[in-house]
């Protein structure tokens, strides 16, 4: 082994490290491990960038772009409501939902389509009386499943499309990925709809949570002249018990008091600390005339408006406030809103909600200037957790970017534009035609995903310059000596599968597809089966919440514990492996 790949693998496990650990978040780990690379002297300074301007990062930000005009156009609110009925059966809503989700992730970004479709998901779960639970994994994994489908579907077809015509000169087309991944795909949904959900977890106390969507840990102060001070705080429970709200501590000069606290005498400024949901916290608030623990920024809100709203959002990866706590992101004094609770499946917060530091998948119930919902929920990135009402600036033009955006598709299928440059032409198209306001043309593009794929593609490529990947692809074509075709597929299927549920399928992607690539050329055979395996298997992370950005978005809102993803998730995953082997070997054979 060299000195250049003991450097790289050394960087490549140290990204997959930090990546696993999760404290710093993937971009900035990346990027790091890129400017470590120069320094080092196993990155060329010249193609240090390169990846910023690869055609990959181009066009993962350009499908962001256009998802998010189709959705301003309308289009995308047009097919959810048209198609969208409480009065079905779960297994019915699941096999709908999921093909709407599936169709709409093979023409935009998954993470995107299940962003829109989750709050209506949801609101269709609350009519229906059911827990959101029941049908939000099955939509998370069909958007997942549906990404396999085209080139632009999820980032892994992009990559290995860029990586092939690196290698051979050609790159994959927009509808290559069709005959393995929409196979693949549609025996997954098929799956999922009949079987898959039956193995979902259905707590007893799911549908009572599903009522009012969570329980949030909420405080509400007592103040100056308040008809508690000098009573006990055991004496409130049965106010509590009927507003169905549970007191679950009390904190005095901000410290938590323990033990003894049931037996404390309400002081003025002590603050009560609670887990309720909206509706209750407020009924609780109000028949005690408590107050907001925020009650100096509170006051300010009804001041600054016409009135106050409740908003619940999810946190993503991406939010501004994702490892970060309200004081730090200036939540109050930034937007005058404040934040009431924070719901966090299966751990209770126990330190002051505005000095606890948020993660992806909670649930944070705001209180902000009446109207002004919308702007906090884009503002911190996060999304929202009701039927959002999806602004449509010129619904008049719904088929128009419909047609502009398939007229690209097409041309780019057919060879006539390179797919880049198609999908410029609509983003230009977009925005002259006012489809897409211009000052919102950037906020839609996920920066750090960006950065992720501009920082990994050059250390990607010079793993492979110096001869790293083949190092990999000897070792594993080692291991599978003797074995047939699809036994040596199946093992490669595998590993990228594994890697792709702990880590973040692009990074695995870079590093797997060259594997692929190497281990052809040792067996002298077509890349093409190495690659759609690859492809195939670094969109199948199903085992758990952390490996797909959709899986971590429905952990809060379903309520669901890291455990509960593998009892559907394992099954899927060995169907994806069984099906799409022999497709390959059908579709690219060797």
């Amino acid at each position: 082994m060299t000195t250049d790949q003991i450097v790289l693998f050394t960087l490549f496990g140290g990204v997959f490290g930090l990546l696993l650990w999760g404290r710093w978040r993937y971009d900035l780990v990346a990027f790091g491990a890129l400017m470590a690379g120069v320094v080092l002297g196993v990155v060329e300074t010249k193609h240090a960038f390169d990846g910023f301007g690869h055609p990959a990062t181009i066009v993962v930000a350009l499908v962001l772009v256009v998802s998010a005009g189709l959705v301003r156009s309308g289009a995308i609110y047009l097919i959810t409501r048209t198609l969208v009925d409480s009065s079905r059966k779960l297994g019915a809503h699941i096999a709908i939902m999921g093909a709407v989700g599936g169709i709409l992730s093979g023409f935009m970004n998954n993470v995107a389509a299940l962003a829109l479709l989750m709050p209506v998901d949801i609101q269709t779960a609350r009519k229906a009386g059911r827990a959101p639970g029941l049908s939000l994994m099955p939509l998370s994994f069909a958007t997942i499943l549906g990404g396999m489908a085209t080139l632009i579907g999820t980032p892994p077809n992009i990559i290995i499309a860029s990586i092939r015509g690196e290698a051979i000169g050609e790159p994959f087309a927009m509808f290559d990925f069709a005959p393995v991944g929409g196979i693949t795909a549609l025996v997954g949904l098929l799956f999922v709809a009949l079987f898959g959900w039956r193995l979902i977890p259905n707590r007893a106390d799911a549908l009572k949570e599903a009522e009012d969507f969570s329980a949030y840990i909420a405080e509400l102060t007592v103040p100056e002249g308040s008809k508690q001070i000098g009573k006990r705080v055991a004496e409130l429970d049965d106010v509590a018990e009927k507003a169905d709200v549970a007191i679950i501590g009390l904190m005095r000069d901000g410290k938590r008091r323990y033990g003894a606290a049931r037996n404390s005498l309400l002081r003025a400024g002590d603050t009560l600390v609670l887990e309720a949901t909206p509706d209750a916290l407020d009924e609780f608030r109000a028949t005690l005339s408590l107050a907001f623990a925020d009650e100096e920024r509170e006051e300010r809100l009804k001041a600054a408006g016409d009135g106050l709203d409740l908003v619940e959002v999810v946190v993503t990866e991406e939010a501004r406030i994702n490892g970060k706590t309200a004081m730090s992101v200036g939540l109050s004094w930034r937007k005058q809103t404040v934040l009431m609770g924070l719901s966090r499946q299966g751990k209770r917060i126990t330190s002051q909600i505005r000095k606890t530091t948020v993660e992806p998948g909670d649930i944070l119930l705001l209180l902000v200037p009446k109207g002004a919902g919308r702007d906090v929920t884009e503002w911190l990135g996060c999304l929202p957790l009701a039927d959002r009402g999806l602004a449509v600036t010129q619904d008049s033009k719904t088929w128009l970017a419909i047609g502009l955006f398939a007229a690209a598709v097409a041309a780019a299928s057919v060879g006539i534009v390179y797919l880049p440059i198609a999908l410029g032409i609509v983003v230009v198209a977009y925005v002259l035609l006012k489809i897409l306001p211009l000052a919102e043309l950037y906020d839609h593009i996920n920066w750090p995903v960006v950065v992720l794929l501009g920082s990994m593609i050059p250390l990607g490529a010079a793993l492979e310059r110096s001869g790293g990947t083949e190092l990999l692809a000897s070792s594993m074509l080692s291991f599978t000596a003797g074995m047939p075709a699809w036994a040596i597929l199946t093992v490669l299927m595998l590993v990228t599968m594994t890697l792709s549920d702990v880590l973040n399928n692009t990074a695995t992607t870079i590093v797997a597809a060259p594997v692929g690539i190497e281990m052809a050329r040792a067996l002298d055979v077509s890349p093409d089966p190495f690659l759609m395996a690859v492809a195939v298997a670094a969109s199948s992370a199903f085992l758990t919440p952390i490996g797909h950005k959709n899986n971590t978005l429905i952990l809060g809102p379903g309520g669901y514990k890291f455990g509960d993803y593998w009892r559907m998730g394992l099954p899927l995953e060995i169907i994806v492996v069984t099906v799409s082997i022999p497709l390959i070997l059908v579709f690219w054979p060797m």
